[in-house]
């Protein structure tokens, strides 16, 4: 089953490059972006996990930790950095979960609950649906889902953008509209009366319809 969101995101112990975690333990009060790879070795999860590395500093300003995983054992993951480093000017700065058992990727129905065997037998083709992204709430409560193809690399300054409005919007009572980001005017939540947008916007908001009501971007705290 494809996990929702809104669900609590599943708790593992699992072995990473950075030693044996809990998940909910090494989670903590942060916010975490959870991403997977099919295999070690592939060339577009090569560029993914270096420009990763190179983007750590904004998600470290933003309290989001990072976590990557593949089905490859621990020992691949660390020859991998090697390549990565070389080819992407960057090395992983960040724990890599080796799912050699397959524990993780079904817990978050990224594969299917037969799956066994020995994880470098299979090709990268046979782990097509271990691309994805979850980001996680400090409430371990998941925020977004994403599931990438394997042709197409993924868009980590969308992630980032995406962390954005997830903070801001958990902190003040509004949604973020179409494409944007960090600056840009806001759309006061449907959950929100008129009677008590004028409590918190006393200047009142641009309305091209009254469902549509535009405010500035409160600052985050």
């Amino acid at each position: 089953m494809t996990l929702q969101i809104g669900e609590t995101a599943p708790d593992f112990e699992a072995e990473t490059t950075e030693g044996t975690i809990s998940f909910h333990e090494w989670l903590g009060d942060s916010w975490a972006v959870l991403f997977s790879h099919p295999r070690d070795f592939t060339p577009i999860c090569t560029t993914e996990l270096g420009t990763l590395a190179k983007a750590k500093p904004e998600f470290d300003k933003r309290g989001v930790k990072l976590i990557g995983l593949s089905v490859d054992p621990i020992d691949n993951h660390a020859k991998w950095a090697e390549d990565i480093a070389e080819t992407q000017g960057a090395a992983p700065n960040y724990p890599l979960i080796g799912d050699s058992e397959f524990v993780v990727s079904k817990l978050y129905g990224m594969l299917p609950s037969d799956v066994d065997g020995d994880p470098t037998q299979r090709t990268p083709a046979q782990n097509a649906t271990v691309r994805n992204v979850f980001v996680i709430g400090p409430d371990k409560k998941i925020k977004l889902v994403l599931i990438y193809p394997m042709t197409t690399g993924r868009n980590f300054d969308e992630v980032l953008r995406v962390v954005d409005s997830l903070q801001l919007t958990a902190n003040h009572k509004v949604a973020t509209p179409a494409n944007w980001k960090q600056g840009d005017d806001v759309i006061i939540a449907g959950s929100v009366s008129d009677e008590d947008a004028k409590k918190i916007w006393p200047d009142g908001w641009q309305s091209p319809r009254p469902y549509i009501r535009i405010v500035p971007q409160p600052q985050n705290s």
